[in-house]
């Protein structure tokens, strides 16, 4: 018998927030670099949702990672390449 207690969506929701809470107040370290804003607090970006299968989403992340890129980084590329092909 497993005594993990079961969570509900809203408690997964919670704690996403929380690390992710955690994650922006880390003191930046200064290395000479322009201060980045994240995805999530840049103007110029907006969320979106993809369903893609899980297979496909476990190899397209394994791949982003051992080019160091960020999968939202690809799907970006992959969709500029799609619309110009669209215009030919």
């Amino acid at each position: 018998m497993s005594t993990k207690k079961k969570t509900s969506r809203f408690d997964d929701l919670i704690d996403a927030a929380r690390s992710r809470q955690q994650r922006d107040d880390l003191p930046s370290v200064d290395s000479g670099k322009l201060d980045v804003k994240s995805k999530s607090t840049d103007p110029n970006y907006i969320r979106t949702t993809v369903y893609l299968p899980k297979q496909l989403h476990k190899r397209m992340k394994a791949a982003a990672l051992s080019q160091d890129k960020q999968m939202s980084d690809v799907i970006a590329e992959l969709v500029e390449q799609w619309l110009l092909n669209q215009q030919s």
